[in-house]
């Protein structure tokens, strides 16, 4: 039975995935690198918050919305290079776009865990010039919820 469930899974996913994001390997490489930094960036919020003490359960929940919108933001680039019938670059665009936004987010959010000291020192400078306004806005953030429990919004 559980071999069906992955077949039926399997067999509207592909052609979900081919008709919304391209079914080329560019499509299908970028948008599994941009599901991996998601991942990446939600452990490095989920540990930032909790070491400053912000953590809130309605901000997650709100952040899966958040996340799910941002990852159909390519599908709506290969969707339009469709309908104009030109090769990828609305998609390209909006992939790499959202690709840096999370780099951008993941890392300030890794520097606010404190995990800042794993980076080299000329490193570090670099990065955190790159996500200086990213961290400001995640500070500000989490300062105006701090002492937040997990029962926020009930």
């Amino acid at each position: 039975m559980e071999k069906a469930w992955s077949y039926i899974v399997g067999a509207l996913a592909v052609p979900a995935f081919n008709f919304f994001y391209g079914g080329d390997q560019m499509a299908g490489g970028l948008m599994m690198a941009l599901i991996f930094f998601v991942v990446m960036d939600w452990i490095t919020g989920i540990r930032a918050s909790k070491k400053d003490n912000s953590y809130a359960s309605k901000y997650g929940i709100d952040g899966v919305f958040r996340t799910f919108f941002i990852l159909l933001l390519p599908a709506g680039g290969h969707l339009l290079d469709r309908a104009f019938q030109i090769p990828d670059i609305m998609f390209g665009a909006l992939a790499i776009g959202v690709l840096y936004h999370i780099l951008q987010s993941m890392t300030a959010n890794a520097v606010r865990a404190g995990w800042a000291n794993w980076f080299p020192e000329w490193l570090l400078v670099k990065i955190t010039n790159w996500v200086k306004s990213e961290l400001e806005k995640k500070v500000e953030r989490a300062e105006s919820r701090k002492g937040g429990t997990t029962n926020e919004g009930k």
